[in-house]
């Protein structure tokens, strides 16, 4: 299991925020292009988003389910990676003094990934994590130094009433 942690010097709800914001994801998670709400109301259970992972001329569409939410304090996702299979990705903040703690868990649960994860892919996914920590203290403390305003909330999909 991949588990990395990072102080950020930000107040838990600020990183909150930022990961709660399903139009951010692409932000902060190393390997992801634009990502859009797909279904429900990120982050609530059920809810997900959906984005592309460029490789070379190729990109493959993804998508990523809220498995499980303690709103300010844990987000698990389930992302879906096509033909590489599943993984569980866990976000756990904790506050830390006037600072956040931030930990990273993921392992693979399903597909290629899982059958051929080993130390090789374990490094990786260190390296991934290390560098997507780096970059959600970026979006997270740069937030927090203009002011911390909530992320809207309610950014899922809408249901069109219609017209009259």
């Amino acid at each position: 299991m991949a588990v990395r942690h990072r102080l950020i010097k930000a107040d838990p709800s600020v990183v909150w925020d930022v990961i709660a914001d399903g139009n951010r994801y692409a932000d902060w998670v190393v390997g992801t292009g634009a990502s859009r709400p797909s279904r429900g109301r990120w982050p609530e259970k059920g809810a997900s988003i959906e984005y592309e992972v460029p490789l070379g001329p190729w990109r493959l569409s993804n998508e990523t389910i809220v498995r499980r939410v303690e709103e300010g304090r844990q987000l698990e996702l389930e992302i879906l990676a096509g033909p590489l299979g599943t993984a569980r990705f866990s976000i756990e903040l904790r506050e830390w003094g006037e600072h956040c703690l931030v930990i990273a868990d993921e392992h693979p649960l399903q597909g290629a990934g899982s059958a051929l994860h080993n130390f090789g892919a374990e490094a990786v996914i260190q390296l991934r994590h290390r560098t997507m920590l780096a970059r959600l203290a970026h979006c997270c403390e740069e937030q927090a130094e203009q002011g911390h305003e909530p992320a809207a909330r309610g950014l899922g999909v809408q249901e069109n009433p219609g017209h009259a």
